[in-house]
C-alpha cells in the first residue's frame, strides 16, 4: 500500500467532513435546514450539485466500463439526461421550487400531497416505499463501487472497502445535513472535472496522440468508432435514461432548495456544460483505456468497470492517482449522501411527522435528531444489500434510475403541468411505472428488447392521464 496514495486520498476526505462539522450548526435548526438547507442554495451550488448527484459511481466506473466494451455507440448512453436536465433547469425546476415554497413542502411526498389534498395520505405511503425500495438499491450500488475502488487500488477485500464508504458518507451526512451534502458537491464536482479531463489528455499524450489511439481501436475491432454500432432497441433505450431525470427525488430536491428561482436559467447554461464536460471526459476514458489495454484480461479482476482505476495506477505518479482516487468516491458519494437524505426525509417527515403524529407539534430539535438516527439505520440497510449484490454497479444503478423514473418522473410532470391530473390517476400512474420496471426487468424476452424505463415511464404516463380523465368524469 503506497503512502503517497493514501496521504492526498485521506487529506480529501478530511474536507469531506471539515465541511460536514462547518455544516452542523445550521443544519441542526430545523428539517427545512436539515434536508432543504433552509431553500438558501445560491445558484453555483444548485447548478453543480444537481448535475453531480444525478451522475454517482454509474459515471466514473460504470459508463467508463461500457465505452470499453461496445466502443464510441455507448455515447448516447449520456445524451439524453444531458438535454432533458437543460429543459429540467428550464421550466421544471421553477415551477416546483415555486409551489414547493408557497405550501411549505419539504419533501417530495409533501408536494403531491399539497396538490392532491391527499387527506388519508395514501399517497405519502406509496411514494415512501418506492423511495425506500429504489433509493436502498441505489445507494447500495455506490458502495459496492467504493468496494471496488477500495479493492482495486489498497490490499483490501471489497466487502471492507464498500464499509469504509459507507461510514465516511455517513459522518458528514450526519453532521451537516443537506448543506453539508450541497458544498461537498462542488468539491467533488471540481475535483472529478480535474480527473475527467486530464486523464485521459494524458493518455492521449502518452500515446503518441489520438490518431495513434484511433488506429489501434480500429485494429481491435474495425467498428468500435462507429456511433452506430447498436440496436435500435439499445439506441432508443440509452436516449431514454434521461427520462429517469424528472423522477430522481435527489435532483428535484436541488431543484426546491434553490435561493433565487429566478436564476433557473442560468444554472440551465452551466448545468448543462458541466454535464458536457463530465460526459465527455468519461467517454474518452473509456476509450483510451480500450487502447491500453486491448484485453479484459489485463484489468484487475478482468472488470472493464476497473478501467479507470488501471489507467489511473498505470499511467500517474502516486499522488495523482490518489486525487484521482479521490475524484470515484465524490462521484460514489455525491449522490449516496443526497438518496441517504431523500430516504430518511420520507420517513421523518412523510411517515413519523405527518402520519403517525399528525396532530402534534413536535420540536425541529426531536425530528432533526430523528432524522439523523434513521440515516444511520439505512446505511445499515444499504451496506447489508451491498455486500451481497451481483450485479454490475451499471445495471444496477440503471435499475433503480428506472424504477423512480417511471413512477415519479411522469406522474410529478402531469401533476405541475397538467391542471386535470387527480390524486387517483397519480396513485394509479405512481403504481403501474414501479411495477412496470419489476416485470420488464425479470421477464428476459422484455428486458432484451429495451431498456425498462422506456415502456415503463410512457405506460405510467398514459395510465396516468387516463385514470385523470375518467376520475374526472365520474365525479362531473
Amino acid at each position: 500500500m503506497d503512502i503517497k496514495i493514501i496521504i492526498p486520498f485521506i487529506a480529501y476526505f478530511i474536507l469531506i467532513i471539515g465541511i460536514g462539522i462547518y455544516s452542523a450548526k445550521f443544519s441542526s435548526k430545523g428539517l427545512s435546514e436539515f434536508f432543504l438547507g433552509g431553500r438558501q442554495m445560491n445558484r453555483f451550488v444548485v447548478a453543480l450539485s444537481a448535475v453531480v448527484s444525478g451522475r454517482s459511481a454509474w459515471l466514473l466506473i460504470g459508463f467508463t466500463g461500457m465505452v470499453y466494451i461496445m466502443g464510441f455507440s455507448a455515447i448516447w448512453a449520456v445524451v439524453g439526461y444531458i438535454i432533458v436536465e437543460f429543459f429540467l433547469f428550464l421550466y421544471y425546476a421553477p415551477r416546483i421550487r415555486n409551489y414547493t415554497e408557497k405550501h411549505n413542502c419539504i419533501t417530495l411526498p409533501d408536494f403531491y400531497a399539497s396538490r392532491f389534498n391527499d387527506k388519508n395520505n395514501s399517497l405519502r405511503i406509496l411514494i415512501v416505499v418506492i423511495f425506500l425500495v429504489f433509493m436502498l438499491m441505489y445507494v447500495a450500488a455506490q458502495f459496492v463501487a467504493g468496494g471496488k475502488a477500495f479493492y482495486a487500488n489498497f490490499e483490501i477485500s471489497q466487502n471492507t472497502g464498500l464499509l469504509i464508504t459507507a461510514a465516511i458518507i455517513l459522518i458528514y451526512t450526519l453532521l451537516g445535513g443537506f448543506l453539508a451534502v450541497s458544498l461537498t458537491d462542488v468539491v467533488q464536482a471540481i475535483f472529478m472535472i480535474i480527473a475527467l479531463i486530464g486523464l485521459p489528455l494524458y493518455g492521449i499524450v502518452y500515446k503518441g496522440g489520438w490518431d495513434v489511439i484511433t488506429m489501434e481501436l480500429n485494429q481491435i475491432d474495425s467498428n468500435f468508432l462507429n456511433p452506430f454500432n447498436i440496436s435500435i432497441g439499445v439506441l432508443i433505450g440509452f436516449i431514454g435514461i434521461g427520462l429517469g431525470s424528472p423522477g430522481s427525488p435527489h435532483i428535484i430536491v436541488r431543484y426546491m432548495s434553490m435561493k433565487d428561482p429566478k436564476q433557473f436559467r442560468w444554472t440551465a447554461i452551466v448545468g448543462t456544460v458541466w454535464n458536457i464536460i463530465l460526459a465527455g471526459g468519461a467517454f474518452y476514458i473509456g476509450l483510451v483505456g480500450r487502447a491500453f489495454y486491448p484485453e479484459i484480461s489485463m484489468l484487475p479482476g478482468e472488470d472493464s468497470e476497473n478501467i479507470y482505476i488501471a489507467l489511473s495506477n498505470d499511467l500517474l505518479n502516486p499522488v495523482l492517482v490518489g486525487l484521482l482516487l479521490a475524484s470515484i468516491f465524490a462521484a460514489i458519494m455525491s449522490t449516496a449522501d443526497s438518496q441517504l437524505l431523500v430516504a430518511a426525509s420520507s420517513i421523518v417527515r412523510d411517515i413519523y411527522d405527518k402520519i403517525l403524529h399528525k396532530d402534534e407539534n413536535l420540536s425541529q430539535k426531536k425530528l432533526t435528531n430523528l432524522s439523523r438516527i434513521t440515516v444511520t439505520i439505512l446505511v445499515i440497510i444499504a451496506v447489508l444489500l451491498g455486500m451481497w449484490v451481483q450485479d454490475l454497479v451499471f445495471w444496477f444503478v440503471l435499475f433503480a434510475w428506472a424504477g423512480l423514473g417511471a413512477s415519479i418522473g411522469p406522474t410529478s410532470i402531469l401533476a405541475l403541468f397538467w391542471k386535470k391530473t387527480t390524486k387517483l390517476g397519480v396513485f394509479t400512474g405512481l403504481l403501474t411505472g414501479a411495477v412496470c420496471v419489476f416485470v420488464w426487468r425479470l421477464v428476459g424476452c422484455l428486458n432484451s428488447l429495451i431498456y425498462e424505463l422506456i415502456p415503463a415511464f410512457f405506460l405510467a404516463l398514459l395510465v396516468t392521464v387516463f385514470v385523470s380523465l375518467l376520475d374526472k368524469n365520474i365525479k362531473n
